[in-house]
Order: structure tokens, then sequence, then C-alpha cells
């Protein structure tokens, strides 16, 4: 999914120079002509991950553009151009706001470091912001990923259990993210804050589970040197998840069901009850109705854990959530790994897309993972998912090589238009600066207008004092004066 970059400027030239600078690394680019127009496409809703102000603009100025956005709760990382660079300038820009700044006009290496430094600081902050939450159980159904119809189910349903202390039981398959809406369900409630315990059930030696759950006094057994709490003296207050809880042994669920029902617990070897005020939460991917007719699971606990159940979808049955999944483990795991992954190509995405995903959200991870962690293109590619895709990553032709599909510079520069007269490519194939680029355009639109300066002003889409001024900045008044006389 390819990031939107949203550039204001009433400058018209300026526009396309770095929308060709930005397509060309594989960005979609809006446009907006000034500070008013861009606040309005960002209250429209459309995405919008990062944006290029110019600081002068008529009538609202970047400054105050920049204030607005914050204002209205818009933060995305803002970069803002400036034709005439100052130290006051800059504070100013950076006390509204602004991630960072520079100069018109600009390299385009200057501008993608600019914004792809921008994009990760916008991901670190993000990602501390998830790690937070996660940490203090604060996480809620809000900051959970997709908006498809089964998602937006759970989470209605999740919303409504959080607000009283109702046992939920979450079903579905083995990686939909079971634990992920166990924790909304904490993070929404009024236990928000509070501890929040996984334990996985079917994980713990069938010896250890009672000491695991309830605990035990020192002595109480061989081996027993200190004092345990156990899980639910660990939840007091919070919020208990029980996951794989149909992995339980029988004997185990009888002293589940009185805990429940008396909320109170006996640790081994303590010779009185403790008192626990724990939510309890618990998940299976197993069919416990089945179960319970098998005799594997009693009936009576079986009833007490699903008095509010909520069935998590797989991943094949809301596949329009894998575009902001993959989107979500690219940032996580760019901040984890010091990656600068920009996004996945829409190749990828629909290769990923039509994929089934038996392993659900955790597989999906898992190959983003290892895709960031072997990526070394600004896009993730289907070579970069080959269990997936099936495709293998191109191979150099020989080590330090560029990749054999890619042109070289010579090809570049032979496949440029002979009549073009304004290049965009130097002798090697890179891309020229915009400085050089707009004083080749502005030298070939005085000579074809005889400098007559008003047609360029409006053949160029720019003022007359803007044009004039660029005449200066580019040393360019000799070139006026040959043709003004020539004319």
């Amino acid at each position: 999914m390819s990031k939107t970059v949203l550039v204001v400027d009433d400058d018209p030239t300026q526009r396309r120079l770095i929308q060709a600078v930005l397509e060309r690394e594989g960005f979609s680019v809006v446009h907006a002509e000034s500070g008013d127009e861009a606040i309005t496409h960002l209250n429209s809703g459309a995405a919008v991950d990062l944006i290029l102000l110019d600081l002068v603009m008529p009538k609202l100025s970047g400054q105050e553009a920049l204030a607005e956005m914050r204002a209205r709760g818009f933060n995305q990382p803002v970069i803002v151009l400036t034709a005439q660079g100052g130290i006051d300038t800059v504070v100013k820009a950076m006390q509204a706001g602004a991630a960072d700044f520079f100069v018109k006009p600009a390299s385009p290496e200057r501008i993608m470091v600019s914004i792809r430094n921008a994009l990760s600081m916008g991901a670190l902050k993000g990602e501390v912001e998830r790690l937070k939450k996660h940490a203090s159980g604060r996480f809620t159904f809000q900051d959970m990923v997709g908006t498809s119809p089964g998602m937006q189910l759970v989470r209605r349903m999740g919303e409504r259990a959080a607000k009283s202390s109702i046992p939920i039981l979450i079903t579905g398959e083995s990686g939909v993210g079971k634990e992920v809406i166990a924790r909304a369900v904490h993070g929404s409630s009024d236990r928000a804050g509070k501890p929040f315990v996984a334990v996985n059930c079917g994980a713990i030696p069938e010896n250890l589970v009672e000491s695991i759950l309830f605990g035990h006094e020192k002595g109480s057994f061989t081996g027993a040197t200190d004092k345990h709490l156990g899980k639910f003296q660990e939840a007091n207050g919070g919020t208990l998840f029980l996951d794989e809880v149909g992995e339980l042994p029988l004997e185990m669920q009888v002293k589940l069901l009185r805990a429940l029902q008396e909320s109170e617990i006996d640790p081994v070897g303590s010779k009185r009850s403790v008192k626990v005020d724990v939510r309890i939460v618990s998940a299976t991917n197993r069919d416990l109705s089945q179960a319970v007719k098998e005799g594997r699971f009693r009936e009576d606990l079986f009833y007490r854990l699903n008095v509010f159940p909520i069935e998590a979808p797989s991943l094949r049955e809301r596949k329009e959530d894998i575009a902001p999944l993959v989107d979500h483990f690219i940032r996580r795991f760019n901040v984890e790994e010091g990656k600068s992954v920009v996004g996945a190509s829409a190749e990828t995405l629909a290769c990923l897309t039509a994929f089934d995903w038996p392993g659900n959200v955790r597989q999906l991870e898992n190959a983003v993972y290892r895709a960031i962690v072997l990526a070394d293109a600004p896009y993730l590619q289907p070579y970069d998912f080959p269990a997936i895709s099936g495709q293998a990553a191109p191979m150099p032709e020989a080590a330090g090589s560029p990749m054999a599909s890619l042109p070289t510079a010579e090809q570049l520069v032979a496949e440029r238009p002979v009549d073009a007269p304004v290049r965009i490519l130097d002798e090697r194939g890179h891309l020229r600066t915009l400085e050089e680029i707009e004083r080749d355009l502005i030298q070939l639109a005085i000579e074809i207008y005889a400098g007559h300066m008003s047609e360029v002003a409006r053949r160029l889409g720019i003022g007359r004092s803007t044009l004039y001024r660029k005449v200066r900045e580019q040393g360019l008044e000799e070139v006026l004066k040959s043709a003004e006389e020539a004319a």
C-alpha cells in the first residue's frame, strides 16, 4: 500500500516537480493550492500519510495552516518548504509541530531523506504509544486493526460486554487474535489500567496447573521453597485471560468452577480460602460443546464460561483487512529492526490477499517480519514472500553489480526522447536536481516567448513577481536581456 503525500504549494511548477520525484519513488501524490484547500482535503477523510507544506502562500499562510491542522487533531508528519530559509522561520515551524523543513529548490535526495525520516519518526511514535497502552492495560477496540464486517461485529459485541463483568468466551481458529480481543475488552472496561494476566492452559504441565492458577504455600509440596500467589491473585482487581481453556484437566475444571462461582480460591497447602476479584475472559480454538458431549469438558463449567460468546473471524473471512494489517506490521517491524520500508507494492498486496492464510493473522505477521528483515527495497515485493508467491528474489549478475533486471544508466540516457528540450536525467542516468530542471525550464520559456514575461508567467502558472525573483536567483538576467533584444 503506497503512502500518500499531500503537497501544499501555490506554485504549480513546484508541485509538479515534487510530484515527479515522489511518484518515481512509489508514493501517491495529491495537491492543494492553499492552506484552506489542504484543511478541506484533510476534513474529507481522505488518506494522507505526510504533508509537504509551503510556508509562504496567499490567504492562509503555511504557519497558520499548520496551527489549524494541529488544532483540528490532524497529526500527520508535516515538512515545511520555504524559499527564504532563516533561523526564525525554522524555529516557528518546529514550535508549531513541523517534523522537518527544507529550502526550495531542494534536490530529490534531500526531499526523500526528509520524507523517510519523518515517516520513520511517525512510526516510532505510534509504536511507543502502542507499547504504552499494551503495558498499562489500556488497549481498546479503537486500537484494533481492521474494518471488515466481521471485525465490526466483534467490536460491537466486545464493547457491550466490556461494560459489565460478564464472563466472555472467545472462539476462533488458532492465530486469529483472541488475546488481542481479550486485551481490548479489558482496556475498554472499568478495569483498564489494572492487571491483565494471560495464561495458556495448554502449555502448563498437568501436575503444576493447580499451583500456577491458585498458588501455593511454602512447604506445601516438595520443591515449594517459597510462597507463590498464583495467576488468580496476580490478576486481582483486573482480568484473567484463560487461553486454550479446553486443555484444562477435568479435576482442575472442578476447582476453576468453584473459583468462578464463589469468587475465592484455595491455594495449595493453605488452611483458608482467599477472596479474589477477577474478570474471567477465556478462549479456545476447539468446539467445547462437542468436548462436553464426549465427556472431556464439564458441562456446568462450559455454561459458566460461555455466558457471552464472541467468535473471532479467520483472516480468509476478512481479506479486506489484510492491507491495513500489512501496513501495521510494517510500521511495527521497521521500528523493531531499524528498517525504513515504506509499504507493500500493489502486486504484493494482490498476492497476499489471494492467499488463504491457514495460520491466520499470526502467519501473516511472521511472513511480514521475515520480509522486512530481508527487504532491501522501499516497497515489499512478491519475491519477499517466496512461500506465498512462489517467486524467488532476482539474483545480481555478479557480486556488487546492479540487478540484471534493472536498466543501466546508459540505457536510461539512450531511451530519453531526443527532442526533450528540458532534460530530467543527467549523463549518468540519475535525476537532475529540481533547481537545475527549473532553471532550464524557465530559460526555455523565456526563449520561446521572446522575453514577454507576462506570457512566460502565464504559461508556467506562476505570478510575474515570482518569475522575476526566480530569474534573479537562477542568474538568467542575461538570457532575458538577449531574448528581449532579439525580439
